[in-house]
């Protein structure tokens, strides 16, 4: 299977790639923090499990060390340091276990410090862990499992014969049962609210490269299976015009139950992303939840890509892929300095008993992805 092609990394701009086919310690204590609920008390004591929303208290992040130039290029040190960035921002608020390969232990325990738990036993080929990761569900009655959505690699676009079994191995280590999913995905395609509602695009899931001859109804049984889920809120995403197919937790997340966001564009902007930002804040304002409620959605302005640090064409720069983590919200920051102001007062009023911590992410920005991306968390159950 083919790698990306050095000189040409990024997530976003992959396609435009010469030659590349179509074949990524102790539970932390943080006093006076409000943590979202998650599934209404009478699912949660029916004992099935679900996908919690990320707002519910932490036992760790997950996070995996990059070290392939076949895949990064010259860019590795950059993506190495900005993972070795948000994993010690994290760790001051809940513990991080990273993954790395054991030729590349020494070097991630280095950049990353003292506060990161590294382990060599389950080995990685790139950084994306929400996407290769395990799912992690709960019960509402102390239990809690994971599952996996079977991750070919964005459908077969990176090779990923390590990340493939990633899911697997980390539930293995974290003591949990583990099964797979009936559908094949990743981690960033679907968010949930933790009450039975879930966005996803049709772009990232509803395609060939993953589900080829599954309808969106056979879909949507899958992903409410997996999720303990029972509606799914359906955008029609941007086919072929990155490696993930147009993920979600770019542009629209989930805030907890009725409540959720969109990152806007520029009004001056209408390229196909901008446009597809406001189809998603347009389906999303005027659709129920799983219970039949309104969902609130609050508009999060992105910045002027002329006034961002980046030059790269296809820098990503999502403020709406942050990490919701015990206690703090971990976002990026892009040199517009308006509007990451402007970003940081909106996350906050969004999450009033949190910290917002905002970092230059831009390596990973100009690999197509951003701090959400190489995260994924482990709910207490």
């Amino acid at each position: 299977m083919n790698e990306h092609v050095v000189g040409k990394l990024d997530r976003r701009g992959f396609l435009a790639a010469a030659g590349l086919t179509a074949a990524g310690a102790a539970l932390a204590s943080v006093g006076g923090q409000a943590f979202a609920a998650g599934r209404p008390a009478a699912a949660a004591a029916a004992g099935s499990y679900f996908v919690p929303c990320e707002t519910v208290r932490h036992t760790r992040t997950w996070m995996a060390w990059p070290d392939r130039t076949a895949i990064w290029g010259n860019k590795l040190a950059g993506v190495q340091a900005n993972i070795a960035l948000i994993a010690k921002t994290i760790a001051k608020y809940e513990p991080v276990v990273m993954l790395a390969n054991p030729a590349s232990v020494s070097k991630a325990k280095s950049a990353c410090g003292t506060s990161v738990t590294v382990i060599s036993s389950i080995p990685v080929d790139d950084c994306w862990i929400r996407d290769s990761g395990p799912v992690f569900r709960v019960n509402g009655a102390g239990g809690v499992d994971a599952f996996g959505t079977n991750f070919n690699g964005w459908g077969n676009k990176q090779s990923h014969a390590r990340d493939a079994l990633v899911a697997g191995r980390v539930a293995a280590y974290a003591g949990v049962a583990f099964s797979t999913a009936a559908f094949v995905g990743e981690g960033g395609s679907v968010e949930t609210d933790g009450a039975g509602t879930l966005m996803a695009t049709r772009s990232s899931l509803i395609n060939s490269n993953r589900n080829p001859n599954m309808s969106q109804a056979q879909l949507e049984a899958g992903m409410c299976a997996a999720y303990g889920a029972s509606k799914v809120i359906w955008f029609k995403g941007i086919y072929g015009q990155d490696i993930t197919d147009d993920h979600v937790d770019a542009t629209s997340r989930f805030l907890e139950e009725g409540r959720a966001m969109v990152q806007m564009p520029l009004a001056s902007e209408n390229d196909i992303w901008a446009k597809d930002a406001r189809e998603q804040y347009q389906i999303l304002s005027t659709s129920t939840d799983a219970q039949g409620s309104p969902i609130s959605v609050t508009k999060l302005q992105g910045p002027d890509y002329n006034k961002i640090r980046s030059t790269n064409p296809d820098f990503v720069a999502s403020y709406a892929n942050y990490y919701v983590c015990n206690g703090a919200v971990i976002s990026s920051q892009f040199g517009d300095s308006t509007a990451d102001a402007a970003a940081k007062a909106t996350l906050q009023r969004l999450f009033p008993g949190r910290v917002v911590v905002q970092l230059n992410t831009d390596s990973l920005g100009a690999g197509g992805g951003g701090i959400h991306c190489v995260t994924q968390q482990q709910p207490a159950a």
